[in-house]
């Protein structure tokens, strides 16, 4: 049976308080399965890879996600202290990206499943519908030893249901700028002192959400894109004296962005950021402070930045926006950028940690085991960084000199730790000694810790 290190017991002895004795010793088994199993992430496969397969108890690892009593919000605020502690400075801002994905289920038993754009299958002249869960993903963003870009390390993950499924559940449905809300406050709870930047994609462009991250005691950061026709309106000016009836909310309509793209008296900027794929690219851009106004709603003041690239003829034009009026055009942007690595995220989980695989149909195993994949994402990349806090290795080869580290090179090197403290023998330094030569059990373990 694998052996963890110390670095690696002090680190996940954190989570312990979370659950009592017996389900902890379980769940620490279905952890280390999970990590050193390839293909799909089962609660079988994880007790075959921890040599369990002929336990005849196999169903009290099955209770731990379906039926002991432990809290995903617990683990949540444990994970998300873990991550701030380990990987930001002191007074550093909270960087969090917030994004959905589907997660594609069949089966009668699956309550939760409902029908959900898949955003892969999907283009941009046609919209591909699939049947899954939707998740709703909210994430850190760090530094990485031997990575220029940050990553996004997941700490709390919920169910998104359809209207369609919350009325035959009989639950009160909650929208993704809901659920966003109660994510948002509970980060904000947990954190009262830090500021927190929110970025997401368009879909969390609306001005409840905006409302609610102004009106806190500790605003936070909202950063998102902004229709082209978004309805923007001058700050009311002051009401004339003696003038009756209730002071307006807002003053006149400006022009809307999408008009202001072709005004030839718009004054643009010139800017060079850092861009998608680690590249440079120069854009021009405009910027302001306005009202946002939705009918119904008391109209929100935010800075709003529209960008575009003549030099780039596949280029769309686009706009962003930020609750915070006070922030820099350039900032704004700069973290919609650093948004795309919780896309990378969703791939890694897909890709390495058998997303979509898993086999549960209750609802409470459902529920938990899903948000724990992502968990697990985030303890990995915090493992290796234990173990290798100043460059994380990377897999090389004479023809491929791999400069930048990736979730696979964080992966690999927990499963060497694992395996490695297993099969160390102190006595059997020279290679006559081994059963295996050295060089063919070092190339079937390179294999085994790169397995997906």
């Amino acid at each position: 049976m694998p052996i963890p290190s110390l670095k690696i017991i002090q680190l996940l002895s954190v989570f312990a308080v979370a659950f009592t004795a017996p389900t902890w010793a379980k769940a620490l088994v279905l952890l280390y399965g999970t990590i050193l199993a390839p293909g799909r992430r089962t609660v079988t496969a994880a007790l075959r890879a921890m040599g369990l397969a002929d336990d005849k108890h196999f169903t009290n690892y099955h209770r731990v996600l379906n039926r002991d009593q432990w809290s995903p919000w617990v683990l949540s605020k444990l994970l998300l202290a873990l991550i701030i502690h380990l990987c930001l400075p002191a007074g550093a801002p909270l960087i969090l990206a917030m994004d959905d994905t589907l997660e594609r289920r069949r089966g009668s038993k699956i309550k939760y499943k409902g029908w959900f754009r898949d955003a892969i299958r999907s283009t941009a002249n046609h919209v591909s519908k699939s049947l899954g869960i939707r998740w709703i993903c909210l994430a850190v963003l760090v530094p990485v030893p031997r990575s220029q870009r940050l990553w996004a390390l997941p700490f709390m993950v919920v169910p998104s249901l359809s209207p369609k499924t919350s009325a035959k559940l009989k639950k009160r449905h909650r929208t993704l700028i809901d659920w966003a809300i109660v994510m948002i406050g509970k980060v904000r709870r947990w954190q009262p002192d830090r500021e927190i930047v929110i970025v997401g994609d368009g879909s969390y462009a609306a001005v409840p959400l905006v409302q609610y991250c102004q009106r806190r005691k500790h605003p936070v950061k909202l950063v998102s894109r902004l229709r082209l026709d978004a309805c923007l309106h001058d700050f009311p000016g002051s009401q004339p004296k003696g003038k009756r009836g209730p002071k307006p909310k807002q003053g006149a309509r400006q022009p809307s962005l999408a008009n202001r793209l072709t005004d030839p008296k718009t004054q643009w900027q010139t800017l060079k950021v850092p861009w998608y794929g680690g590249q440079e690219k120069v854009i021009q851009i405009v910027s302001g402070v306005s009202l946002w106004y939705r009918r119904g709603l008391d109209p929100v003041p935010i800075r709003w930045v529209l960008v575009r690239c003549p030099d780039d003829p596949n280029f769309e034009p686009r706009a962003y926006f930020c609750s915070d009026p006070g922030v820099s055009a350039k900032q704004i942007i700069l973290w919609f950028i650093a948004r795309w690595n919780i896309e990378v995220t969703l791939e890694e989980v897909r890709a390495h940690l058998g997303l979509e695989t898993q086999r549960q149909w209750s609802d409470k195993a459902i529920e938990r085991t899903t948000p724990c994949l992502f968990g697990i994402f985030s303890l990995v990349v915090l493992m290796a960084k234990e173990l290798h806090p100043d460059t994380l290795p990377v897999r090389q080869a004479s023809w491929y000199p791999k400069e930048e580290a990736t979730f696979s090179d964080a992966l690999a090197a927990v499963r060497r730790n694992l395996w490695g403290q297993a099969n160390s023998n102190p006595s059997a330094s020279d290679d006559d000694l081994l059963l295996i030569p050295r060089p063919t059990w070092q190339a079937l373990l390179e294999m085994a810790c790169y397995s997906t």
